[in-house]
């Protein structure tokens, strides 16, 4: 089946952002993917795939409770992208999230980071890069979004073989 005509797997995506006294967005959340999924090791914004009959918030508060131990407050749907993975087709839907409560837990054993652009950390999804694209244009950023990784992360199985994103 060529990848066009692949049906695309529906994943609710959180970007959690800091906002400052004024209101305006700052930094914003990524975690590395766990060891043992694919991309293992690369930052993404965390998230997962909606269930049979769910929404993409109902999935979004599912998936950053299940992941991080947090609940979220308000979910503004964003933006949606299609990305083509040698594993899989996707469609990100992308909300933005301000408010949560509760301690942040790495209950995969994942790693977070708060970023601002240019992100500093390696390597990231290729799914995340519309993102930090939608974010320069928005912040008025000129210049690269993001460190380019000289090669996978150590011991990552890479489904990109050996290249970096």
């Amino acid at each position: 089946m060529s990848e066009t005509n692949r049906v695309p797997v529906d994943v609710a995506v959180g970007v959690l952002i800091e906002r400052d006294a004024a209101g305006r967005e700052g930094r914003f959340l990524l975690t590395s993917r766990p060891v043992g999924k694919v991309y293992a090791g690369y930052w993404e914004f965390p998230g997962g795939k909606l269930e049979q009959g769910e929404t993409v918030e109902q999935a979004l508060r599912r998936e950053l409770h299940e992941e991080l131990g947090i609940t979220i407050g308000a979910v503004h749907e964003w933006k949606i992208a299609l990305m083509d993975y040698p594993h899989a087709r996707v469609r990100l839907h992308f909300c933005k999230v301000f408010e949560w409560t509760g301690e942040f837990q790495m209950r995969e054993q994942q790693a977070m980071t708060w970023q601002q652009l240019p992100v500093q950390v390696v390597p990231v999804l290729p799914g995340t890069i519309p993102v930090l694209d939608w974010f320069a244009q928005e912040r008025a950023f000129a210049g690269a979004t993001h460190v380019i990784a000289a090669g996978p992360p150590q011991g990552n199985d890479n489904p990109l073989g050996g290249r970096a994103p």
